[in-house]
């Protein structure tokens, strides 16, 4: 079947379930609905869900509150096939220890991060047994009504150090923490073709991985880059300015991109139907150390990128990438 072939009333249907990728849309309507029932008669739904929300305000960094029911809606399934996702792994994972994914590139919305990570339409636990996989996501978001519940049932947590810090910390092992290494700012130079990471001066992820002696396993995703244009916002001109500092200020990146409607394809906030390979890599084995040197930071930190780089370079070609693109890291 042919990737563009997919049917319009699939789109139709699939509509609702690619808009709330789109972060501050959904984030309005439900801070819309609680400023709508807190100014209605029944305000006091409103005021009691503001005391559930200061007595649950730290569970997103204390592992959240995933569901599997919500984790295994058959929607996730019409999700995964309107690009397609793929999730791809290369070995096996120990259960027995604790992993940080950092997950390249970042993309506009780190729609196949969601795919794979946060339902299990790919597959994530039939392919890695034993493994639970917890997405990190910017704090700001957990601090919408209604929106947090949502997010962190698939398995969303904040990516506070804190958050980060309490899935590695687990014992037993069977804990992933996927980090998105190049973050709000990286997404902002998301476009099709685009091969740019901000991975180079990112190395709190590193000190991280060693303080709790968690494997580090580089993860890829083809195709992520390939779902939205993005209005031209190159470093210094005014749009890029603007965006670095609103970023600053609030932590959240505003990327102004745009796509495909739901019976047209030359504009809308639609995705592209684009296929998405996410391909999970071997793991580093880190020693536990609390008190990692700036050296030693440097020396793994080297290691990974070293990683990555091996990991693109065995799979581009496969999933659609000329020989002579490479990584460009910065």
């Amino acid at each position: 079947m042919c990737w563009n072939s997919f049917p319009k009333a699939s789109t139709i249907i699939l509509d609702p379930v690619l808009r709330p990728l789109e972060c501050g849309k959904w984030a309005q309507c439900c801070l819309a609905l609680f400023v709508i029932i807190l100014l209605s008669s029944y305000w006091y739904v409103a005021a009691l869900y503001a005391v559930w929300l200061y007595w649950d305000w730290d569970t997103p960094v204390s592992g959240g509150r995933r569901s599997a029911w919500v984790r295994n809606w058959t929607v996730w399934k019409y999700f995964r096939d309107y690009f397609p996702i793929t999730l791809v792994k290369t070995v096996d994972l120990d259960p027995k220890n604790n992993y940080l994914f950092g997950f390249h590139p970042h993309g506009v919305l780190v729609a196949g991060g969601f795919g794979n990570f946060c339902t299990e339409a790919t597959g994530f636990s039939k392919l890695f047994p034993g493994l639970i996989p917890h997405l990190l996501m910017l704090p700001f978001w957990f601090r919408v009504p209604f929106y947090r519940d949502y997010i962190m049932c698939g398995g969303l947590v904040s990516s506070d150090k804190k958050s980060a810090s309490h899935i590695l910390g687990l014992k037993g092992g069977g804990h992933v923490a996927v980090v998105a290494v190049g973050g709000a700012e990286e997404s902002l130079d998301a476009r099709p073709g685009a091969l740019t990471l901000q991975v180079l001066h990112r190395k709190g992820f590193i000190k991280l991985a060693m303080k709790h002696g968690a494997h580090l396993v580089p993860v890829f995703s083809f195709g992520e880059n390939e779902l939205f244009y993005q209005v031209d916002n190159p470093r210094g001109s005014l749009i890029r300015t603007l965006q670095e500092r609103l970023q600053k200020f609030m932590g959240v990146a505003l990327p102004l991109f745009h796509a495909r409607g739901v019976f047209q394809y030359s504009f809308g906030l639609l995705p592209f139907r684009k296929p998405i390979f996410t391909v999970v890599g071997t793991p580093i084995v880190v020693e536990k150390n609390t008190n990692p040197t700036n050296e030693e930071i440097d020396k793994l930190h080297t290691i990974y990128l070293e990683h990555l780089t091996q990991l693109f370079e065995e799979n581009k070609e496969q999933y659609g990438i000329p020989d002579h693109r490479h990584l460009i890291i910065t």
